[in-house]
């Protein structure tokens, strides 16, 4: 298969596919003449990678992830574990995110939004940190 088919069948954009063998994550085989030969083997890689990286794993974590379900000898404690730790980044960031939600809902609703210069959002923007 050449690096488009591939891109269809994976969902991948050509450069990603490309960038993951750059990379390291996959090593297509080459014809002859140079180019990319994908295998099926490659496409599941793919798809893998690219439900990986939808739910947000770095690229570090695709690589244990993928080295992991090529080991059939994996203990599945150790794939929980990369999970258990990334679920665990994305709580933190929902945290984070409320949390500028919160403080930005009171700056505007603070902020009468008029033709005055009084403004509390730039106010609260130029503050020192506290």
């Amino acid at each position: 298969m050449n690096i488009g088919d591939v891109a269809t069948r994976a969902g991948l954009p050509a450069k990603t596919i490309r960038y993951y063998e750059d990379i390291g994550l996959i090593r297509p085989l080459r014809d002859q003449n140079g180019y990319r030969a994908f295998r099926e083997a490659d496409v599941h890689k793919l798809v893998f990678l690219g439900r990986a990286r939808a739910l947000g794993f770095s690229i570090d974590e695709c690589r244990a992830l993928l080295a992991l379900w090529e080991d059939r000898d994996r203990a599945s404690a150790d794939v929980r574990r990369i999970a258990t730790d990334h679920l665990a980044q994305i709580e933190a960031k929902i945290a984070d995110l409320q949390d500028m939600r919160d403080t930005l809902g009171t700056l505007v609703r603070k902020c009468a939004g008029d033709d005055r210069p009084d403004c509390p959002i730039l106010k609260s923007l130029a503050a020192p940190d506290q």
